[in-house]
């Protein structure tokens, strides 16, 4: 049985400061966008996600790139 992996769908993710916690440490929550080209490569997500940084008020960390595969039985 040959099980291949199939990428269905791309998104990616800004960790955007969203206030602190009791002791004063930085809370981050994750801002997700979806609809990217499954084709996309990282250093162009890489650099939509610097422009969205670049316009956004709040302070941002990481940056995720989500992918989800099917795996089907070929």
């Amino acid at each position: 049985m040959a099980v291949n992996k199939v990428l269905d769908t791309t998104s990616f993710a800004i960790e955007v400061e969203s206030g602190t916690d009791k002791t004063g440490a930085k809370i981050y929550r994750k801002k997700i966008f979806s609809g990217v080209k499954n084709s996309a490569s990282p250093e162009n997500v890489y650099a939509v996600a610097d422009a969205i940084k670049a316009v956004l008020s709040a302070g941002t960390r990481d940056y995720y790139l989500n992918e989800a595969s099917k795996i089907v039985n070929a």
